[in-house]
C-alpha cells in the first residue's frame, strides 16, 4: 500500500522559501519514510488543542503539520516551517 503526499498551496510556498537542503531533506522524507510505509502515523505525531485531527512529521528543525486521509491514502501537507514558528 502506498500513500500520496500531497502539499497544499500554503504548505508548498512555505517550503520553497527554506533553503535546498532542507527542501531535499523533507522531500525525501516523505517519499522514502511516509509514501512507502503501510501507516503514515508510526512516524508521526498526534497534536491536540485547536490543532486536534491533524499529525507532525519532523525533520531537521522543522516541523510538518498533515491531514491523513485514511480513504483516500492521502497525506496533505498543510504547513512546512521551523519548529519555533509553525504552530502559530
Amino acid at each position: 500500500m502506498t500513500w500520496t503526499v500531497e502539499f497544499d498551496d500554503a504548505a508548498a510556498k512555505e517550503l520553497r522559501k527554506l533553503d535546498r537542503q532542507a527542501q531535499s531533506d523533507i522531500l525525501r522524507y516523505f517519499r522514502e519514510r511516509i509514501a512507502t510505509d503501510e501507516d503514515p502515523r508510526r512516524f508521526g505525531k498526534p497534536l491536540s488543542g485547536d490543532l486536534a485531527g491533524l499529525w507532525r512529521y519532523r525533520v531537521r528543525d522543522y516541523r510538518m503539520i498533515c491531514n491523513i486521509e485514511d480513504d483516500k491514502l492521502i497525506v496533505l501537507v498543510v504547513r512546512v516551517s521551523h519548529r519555533k514558528d509553525v504552530y502559530e
